[in-house]
């Protein structure tokens, strides 16, 4: 608890059994109330390594739903388990879990309802290993986003992110793409919706068990992207209206 406010730590899972475990020793449960784990029909023993360390809270996907669909799940299980403050970590080590009190006393203490982890701000990303191409493509992608949606983030695509039970439940995210252009679906709906977002600088940390989508997957994402950035456009000028705005 923080001040009053069940914490809850989220953890959407494909084949994480090699870091989930030094991830989870790392959450800080002085604070943390609950943690969800969702496997998204794992090849190795992920939902079994889980549940014998202690997740109370462990979703099977048995079929692939995606990045996307894994989020959903996790994120309607937080709401009906009572979360106030909701923090998506990735059980892959990429993202320090040492983050985790910073970001819940952001939204504890009500400056920001929506708190982004930044691998930009500073020299994190590339000094962790980001391969230069995403880097390149990071920039290019947030400087076109923040433009069209009318906003200024150092980032819209870092997997690092917590956010209060006010927007979880104020925005459609189960409109959105099972794919991983979820994440930036949900970012519009956001800022569309008038929340703020607070970013964190956050080391990060590229390595061969890390998750990692390839190049032809990374393209198919960074067109994805554009979209949602055109589509939120249109949306806040008033030249057409989109599902996902809609709160139903």
């Amino acid at each position: 608890m923080y001040k009053g406010k069940k914490i809850v730590v989220v953890l959407p899972a494909y084949n994480a059994a090699l870091t989930l475990e030094k991830t989870y020793n790392e959450i800080p449960f002085d604070l943390v109330d609950e943690v969800i784990l969702c496997d998204d029909a794992s090849s190795d023993n992920t939902s079994t390594l889980a549940a014998s360390i202690g997740i109370k809270h462990v979703i099977v996907h048995e079929k692939n739903k995606g990045y996307g669909g894994n989020q959903k799940s996790l994120y309607n299980k937080a709401l009906e388990l009572g979360g106030d403050i909701v923090i998506m970590l990735h059980p892959d080590y990429q993202y320090t879990p040492k983050l985790i009190p910073t970001m819940i006393n952001i939204i504890g203490e009500e400056l920001y309802p929506v708190v982004l982890g930044s691998r930009i701000i500073g020299k994190g990303a590339l000094k962790g290993g980001m391969p230069v191409y995403k880097y390149i493509a990071n920039r290019f992608l947030t400087l076109t986003q923040n433009l069209l949606v009318n906003y200024k983030l150092s980032e819209y695509h870092t997997g690092y992110r917590a956010f209060s039970r006010e927007v979880l439940t104020a925005i459609n995210f189960e409109q959105n793409s099972d794919d991983f252009v979820f994440d930036n679906e949900m970012l519009s709906q956001i800022i569309y919706a008038g929340f703020d977002i607070g970013e964190v600088s956050c080391p990060t940390k590229y390595f061969e068990e890390a998750s990692s989508i390839n190049l032809k997957r990374s393209t198919i994402y960074g067109l994805g992207v554009l979209r949602v950035s055109v589509q939120h456009f249109f949306q806040r000028i008033g030249l057409a209206k989109f599902r996902m705005y809609q709160k139903e």
